[in-house]
């Protein structure tokens, strides 16, 4: 008869959520359902507040990634106020945004991805877990925590805390970086930089132990999206986006990231609280269909970032997206692989921060273009760690 087994909570994951897994009479997986069961209801009881309000507001949405919201937040005010933000601005909410990548991608490998790479899929769960990893590799949880620091006192030097800092507001940024926090961050540049390189090697030198996984593990067809730069290249706080199929095939580019709803679509499904969304002109996809490569599902993040982009722009970074790309034909397709892209996009981040040091600009006191409501809508959108980011506000005459 059939079954079903439900996994309830599940652990090591930023967030709630369950896992229920239908068996068919012969005991066969039928179907997999990943419920997320936090319900926030941000949407509903920010309405009447004052639009100033809305990056301290949203930024408490996530623990980890509070400044992907601050970002956003901060994006879609500045387009109700109708303004473009002084370049100082935009390079310190560039350099915070850099230091929230690597803090949240050192937490999702070294704290709950490693002690699973690391000390074996089949190792006793009681210790699998990252006092497991500090105990067998007390070297590699060190660097873990290290660099998770690292990106931590960034957003602390800049923002005045390391979570929800109230910092990005419409128009620009509250404060610049001083000449002490500019010390700081690059003193610790040479040590995130070697701790990184060595994490990417330890990876690479898994991966034979790891190929059925690497083939097996989340690896179907879908599209990915997210933003580029200009000439295509890794994006993380602005851009356009763009749609890459399966096959590495670019299916729509240049697209406008304020006007979204164009192309992208919401489901929903009675069994989670997550949505659905879909790319618009392909559909949403009946159960049926769901691995089918001319549906519109696309996986965002690290992953996507790395097979919608023609090049990185950094030396290091160019290297490792090489060698990522050579692992595969077209687009890498395993979710295994988003442990790596993490890994490579902190070591980009790290190469970009030692580029923004180095910009006279950060030396600017114009942080801040003053205004008042100009439009009644606004839209801010950004890359966070775990995907492209959209804040959507209307607002009325007083904002």
């Amino acid at each position: 008869m059939s079954q079903k087994i439900i996994i309830d909570p599940v652990t090591r994951i930023e967030g709630h959520a369950k896992i229920t897994i239908h068996l068919d009479d012969s005991g066969q997986v039928d179907d997999a359902r990943f419920h997320v069961t936090e319900f926030r209801g941000f949407e509903k009881f920010c309405e009447g507040r004052p639009l100033w309000e809305m990056p301290g507001i949203t930024g408490r949405i996530c623990g980890i990634c509070p400044v992907s919201h601050l970002l956003a937040s901060a994006k879609a005010g500045d387009r109700i106020l109708a303004v473009k933000i002084p370049p100082a601005a935009e390079k310190l909410r560039r350099l915070m945004n850099l230091g929230q990548i690597i803090q949240s991608h050192a937490l999702s490998f070294f704290h709950l991805s490693a002690p699973d790479l690391l000390l074996g899929l089949d190792s006793d769960p009681a210790s699998r877990n990252v006092f497991g990893l500090i105990a067998a590799e007390p070297e590699l949880a060190r660097n873990g925590i290290r660099l998770r620091q690292f990106g931590q006192e960034i957003i602390e030097v800049i923002g005045g805390k390391k979570i929800h800092p109230a910092w990005a507001v419409p128009g620009g940024v509250r404060n610049h970086l001083s000449d002490q926090g500019k010390v700081k961050i690059s003193d610790r540049l040479p040590e995130a930089k070697a701790i990184i390189l060595n994490a990417l090697a330890k990876f690479k030198s898994l991966l034979k132990d790891f190929e059925t996984e690497a083939q097996t593990f989340g690896n179907f067809p879908s599209l990915f999206m997210g933003l580029v730069g200009k000439d295509g290249e890794w994006e993380h706080y602005d851009g356009k986006i763009r749609f890459v199929d399966s096959g590495g095939n670019i299916i729509a580019d240049r697209l406008d990231p304020t006007r979204y709803q164009e192309f992208i679509a919401e489901a929903v499904e009675p069994w989670s609280y997550l949505k659905f969304p879909y790319y618009r002109p392909l559909g949403y996809p009946a159960k049926q269909d769901s691995c089918n490569l001319q549906n519109g599902i696309y996986r965002v993040g690290p992953l996507a970032r790395l097979n919608i982009c023609s090049r990185i722009g950094t030396p290091l970074g160019d290297r490792e997206l090489k060698e990522f790309r050579d692992r595969g034909s077209g687009t890498i397709n395993s979710s295994f692989f988003y442990h790596y892209a993490r890994l490579i996009e902190i070591l980009v981040c790290i190469e970009q921060i030692e580029q923004l040091l180095e910009d006279s600009d950060l030396n600017s006191d114009r942080l801040r273009a003053k205004a008042g409501i100009n439009q009644l809508e606004g839209i801010g959108v950004s890359e966070a760690p775990r995907g492209t980011l959209f804040h959507h506000y209307h607002v009325d005459e007083n904002g």
